[in-house]
């Protein structure tokens, strides 16, 4: 029982901007830290960096049921897709408390008409066997972290969709990306 999804969300929202003005790779990867804080109440810090291979990665900190330091690295880096994988580390309910997690962050943008786009964003939270041992030892069954997962990150990717769409159609419209 290795790699099981614990939360999955996904919520869409209307960029009133072109599709073709739109460069989501380039969005996340120079999302500056008082950007990726406007866009949710639970955003602490972001910012960039590359892999030791030379792979970008987007490192963020927010609070999403707990305290969570994300290392996004591309998966998927195109102007209207991007996927992002994290092995993260969750810490929660005490400082002391910090286990591995895996998230894969994906977003898309799609048409909807020629001057306007659909962002799609989709997150999905899996377990590492670090995980599961730690539910193991405080007697924590997996559905019961699961459904309080879920409904931290439902409610936390509700809150920064549309605000991430906000933040792209700034840029599109100020042709950040042509």
């Amino acid at each position: 029982m290795t790699d099981e999804v614990i939360a999955k969300s996904m919520a869409e929202a209307t960029i009133h901007a072109p599709l073709a003005s739109i460069d989501l790779t380039e969005w996340v990867f120079t999302l500056t830290d008082s950007e990726y804080q406007a866009c949710s109440k639970n955003h602490i810090a972001a910012a960039a960096t590359l892999t030791p291979d030379g792979k970008r990665m987007s490192v963020n900190v927010e609070h999403v049921g707990n305290l969570m330091v994300q290392h996004y690295v591309e998966d998927i880096a195109e102007r209207s897709r991007c996927r992002l994988v994290s092995l993260s580390d969750s810490i929660g309910p005490d400082i002391g408390s910090r286990v591995k997690i895996i998230v894969i962050w994906s977003f898309n943008a799609d048409a909807i008409d020629a001057d306007t786009t659909r962002l799609t964003n989709s997150v999905e939270v899996r377990s590492t066997p670090d995980y599961l041992e730690v539910l193991e030892k405080r007697g924590v069954p997996f559905a019961k972290a699961s459904e309080v997962a879920q409904q931290a990150l439902s409610a936390h990717n509700a809150e920064e969709t549309p605000l991430f769409a906000k933040d792209i159609e700034r840029k599109a419209l100020a042709k950040r990306w042509e």
